[in-house]
């Protein structure tokens, strides 16, 4: 029985020295091939350290093999004569496992690195995405009184200069904002981010939306980066007195459903940073059950088919040819709209918000 459970021994690491052996084989060849090359010295000495692991373990099992087959065939002192060979590996195992440790330590040191290079990576993906969310938000208060639909598409660069706010001025009062900063990169989308949140205090500092338009306006125009611009509408809703207050610095025409027309509401100012001491003034509109307004950003309208531009017209048709239809499904067929029309893919951002009174 002994014999039989030898021979079996023996057998199976047989097997498993031909395997390791294999693999010692495929390593050497890798190292003839990378060592031709330019290599990393590190790099390198993994490489070695993996086939000298193979040769090791292929003659580790080797010998073991053949000791449990001269096992299986002889008896007595010839027995344990062969267990000595088992001191060859055992000997490879005093001379090189200082190296091996110390190259298990280097891969250890390798991967931690890869995986901070990895979440360096992640974190970068991340960021676009990050600011994103805090410029053009997906969740947006519930207005009482009120609908509010929204899109936001980034364009082909890692950061956006698009931005939209929806917020309580006071209980009675809700302010729309929506602007674009010139250029792309972070620079714009940090001066979008600095001119959503200062807009958020002037309208609450200001009752009339151009003092607070005129203020932004100074203080950004004194950040020195004269080689930024913003665009931007915003619009005051009183909820007790059915009406909108609007102000528009240099931005696309905003598109308001109103008595069964869609009216574009134009720029009541220049772009903000481009005079310091520009002047920016408000009108008011009463509003009506169902009346919808309509901010977009340049992206929109810039849609390119060819020469063509998408446009006004080509946005206020499609406001027309459904006004009754829910303020965010308008959006999404504006979306579409413009980026079927377009023969290229749009490379701006677009954002837009609809607000309708219900």
């Amino acid at each position: 029985m002994d014999h039989l459970v030898l021979a079996l021994v023996a057998v199976a690491c047989a097997v498993a020295a031909a395997v390791w052996g294999r693999a010692a084989r495929y390593r050497l060849r890798l190292l003839q091939r990378v060592t031709k090359n330019p290599i990393d010295p590190d790099e390198l000495e993994l490489l070695q350290s993996d086939f000298r692991k193979d040769v090791h373990t292929a003659m580790l099992y080797a010998v073991i093999g053949f000791t449990a087959a001269m096992g299986a065939v002889v008896d007595g002192a010839n027995r344990e004569l062969a267990l000595v060979l088992v001191a060859a590996p055992v000997g490879m195992t005093f001379v090189y496992g200082r190296n091996f440790i110390k190259e298990a330590r280097l891969d250890l040191h390798r991967t931690q690195l890869e995986r901070r290079a990895q979440e360096v990576l992640v974190q970068e993906e991340l960021a676009p995405r990050k600011w994103a969310e805090r410029l053009a938000p997906e969740e947006l208060p519930d207005i009482p009184g009120f609908e509010v639909g929204r899109v936001y598409q980034a364009g082909s660069g890692l950061m956006a200069g698009d931005f939209y706010d929806v917020f309580r001025v006071t209980p009675t009062r809700v302010a729309a904002v929506i602007g674009d900063v010139s250029g792309h990169g972070i620079e714009p989308a940090i001066t979008a981010f600095q001119a959503k949140y200062l807009l958020r205090v002037f309208l609450r500092q200001y009752r009339d939306p151009a003092q607070a338009v005129e203020e932004l306006n100074t203080q950004m125009s004194a950040s020195g980066r004269h080689e930024e611009f913003i665009s931007l509408c915003v619009a005051v809703f009183d909820l007790d007195a059915g009406t909108v207050r609007y102000t528009s610095a240099g931005h696309p025409a905003a598109m308001l459903w109103h008595e069964r027309e869609v009216r574009p509401l134009r720029a009541t100012g220049p772009l903000v940073m481009l005079d310091p001491r520009a002047g920016y003034v408000s009108r008011e509109i009463a509003l009506d059950v169902d009346d919808l307004l309509l901010l977009y950003t340049d992206g929109l309208a810039e849609a390119r088919s060819g020469a063509n531009l998408f446009g006004e017209e080509r946005i206020a048709n499609l406001l027309k040819r459904d006004p009754g239809v829910a303020a965010d499904v308008l959006c999404k067929s504006l979306l579409e709209a413009a980026t079927d029309f377009a023969c290229v893919s749009i490379d701006d951002d677009v954002a837009f918000l609809a607000i309708r009174r219900i």
